[in-house]
């Protein structure tokens, strides 16, 4: 790692991508569990066969939603030759020639970025990550010729 390097992802990726989807699976998994094993006839008025249909439809949904959203989330890191993208277990260095596009999305409170590559990498054609919007704004404004040749949508 270079002295150049800077982190453009939030540190809220960590929690997002690993301790909510793990409270997710083990509280719930148990909640869930529990309910389809212990035996009663009602809960409240609600019959005993139609919560357990509720409960895991809840948790399954729960769980799709994190696999195909947060479980998907990157550190990105950029340094002036190369862009370093890792999920925590492999990390992978990537030239600035491959990139395609840098795509910036906003939500209520956050933003979320997509890198689109030419070509297919170890992650795939497109990586998610979360930004730091100031940090990202900094190594553009000290580094302009990195991007020169790379789209770049929704930062203002």
């Amino acid at each position: 790692m270079t002295k150049l390097m800077q982190r453009v992802s939030t540190n809220w990726t960590l929690f997002f991508k690993f301790f909510l989807p793990v409270f997710w699976i083990v509280f719930f998994g148990a909640l869930t569990a529990v309910a389809l094993f212990y035996k009663y006839e009602y809960v409240g008025d609600i019959p005993a066969s139609s919560f357990k249909i509720g409960v895991v439809i809840f948790y399954f949904s729960g769980l799709a939603m994190m696999i195909f959203t947060l479980m998907r989330l990157k550190r990105v890191e950029f340094d002036p030759h190369f862009i370093y993208i890792t999920n925590y277990f492999k990390n992978y260095r990537y030239p600035y020639h491959n990139i395609e596009g840098v795509y910036i999305s906003r939500f209520l409170f956050f933003a979320t970025a997509t890198i689109r590559f030419k070509t297919s990498g170890s992650f795939g054609k497109q990586i998610f990550f979360l930004p730091k919007l100031e940090r990202l704004r900094y190594f553009l404004t000290q580094h302009p010729e990195v991007f020169s040749d790379v789209k770049i949508e929704g930062l203002k």
